[in-house]
């Protein structure tokens, strides 16, 4: 039996859109500035940083239409609705920061070979106007980035651009004071280097969710032993619990009850003891249960292989 309430409440990347808005404004701004930048100084840094703010455009456009497409209400032929289309917008992101990122590297290796000349008095300025617009759009994502896989998809590209504009700015000061023109191309393999390991993490938390694995703050032992501390409950069996999007778990159980909880009164006090125990102590609102009565022929069969 399920238990019914309503699937219709925000997500907490929808909750971040205008903070995601506002980042992809100041992305834009950024990118066009180093854009122009790296045409007139002629730095791989400030390029691969360009490349970089590129990807996070279109990043925070598919997080940022992702809260959209979630917000969409449930049907018959989308029962959740579209709340995995955040989930699907941080796939899209780590796949980017990679490509991205193994783009940089080859270029850099390059650029050591044969290092061109660089205008680093312009680069430095572009770098630091980079580093306080990025600064600006990671605050302004923090919070929302423990909530939502979607955001920290976004939060983790403008990471790498913070990164990024501070690379730019160190190698920019070592060819001024040095005359090291190697610096940028450092500068660029350094970036690729740091972007690699948070886009890969990003893809094993999407991989987790679209596998539909348990949620890491969710520990199925525990669940089971408070579901079977509910009086009346024999056992439970058959449990199962994935991720829909970031803050909305799902939960499935068969219960085992004794016969004697199966008068009306009685039988809806269990259900409601048992969705009681996973919101308060798990956080999960969405629970569907199937009653089996301590008699019945199967059940026993059945725990055996849960």
């Amino acid at each position: 039996m399920g238990l019914g309430h309503d699937h219709g409440h925000d997500t907490p990347g929808q909750r971040h859109r205008g903070r995601l808005a506002a980042a992809l404004a100041i992305t834009c701004v950024v990118l066009v500035v180093e854009v122009v930048g790296a045409a007139v100084t002629g730095s791989l840094a400030l390029l691969s940083d360009a490349g970089h703010m590129l990807t996070d455009a279109a990043g925070l456009t598919i997080a940022l239409a992702a809260t959209w497409l979630a917000a969409r209400p449930a049907d018959h032929r989308w029962t959740f609705g579209w709340q995995r289309a955040e989930v699907l917008a941080a796939l899209v992101n780590g796949v980017l920061l990679t490509v991205v990122a193994v783009l940089v590297l080859v270029e850099g290796v390059q650029r050591w070979q044969q290092p061109p000349e660089v205008q680093a008095p312009g680069m430095l300025a572009i770098g630091v106007l980079g580093l306080l617009a990025n600064l600006v759009a990671l605050l302004l994502l923090r919070g929302g980035q423990r909530e939502s896989i979607n955001v920290r998809g976004a939060y983790l590209e403008v990471l790498g651009d913070l990164i990024g504009s501070i690379a730019v700015i160190a190698a920019a000061v070592v060819i001024v004071t040095t005359g090291w023109e190697r610096a940028d191309a450092v500068a660029s393999i350094a970036i690729a280097l740091l972007i690699l390991p948070r886009a890969v993490s990003l893809l094993r938390t999407v991989a987790k969710v679209l596998l539909e694995g348990t949620p890491e703050d969710l520990t199925l032992a525990d669940v089971r032993k408070h579901l079977e501390g509910v009086d009346g409950v024999v056992d439970v069996h058959d449990l199962h619990a994935w991720t829909i999007t970031s803050g909305v778990p799902v939960l499935t159980a068969h219960v085992v009850v004794d016969d004697r909880v199966l008068t009306p009164d009685a039988f809806c006090h269990v259900l409601d003891a048992m969705q009681g125990c996973l919101r308060g102590h798990f956080d999960v609102e969405h629970s569907t249960f199937q009653i089996e009565p301590s008699t019945h022929d199967d059940h026993d069969e059945v725990a055996t292989h849960a």
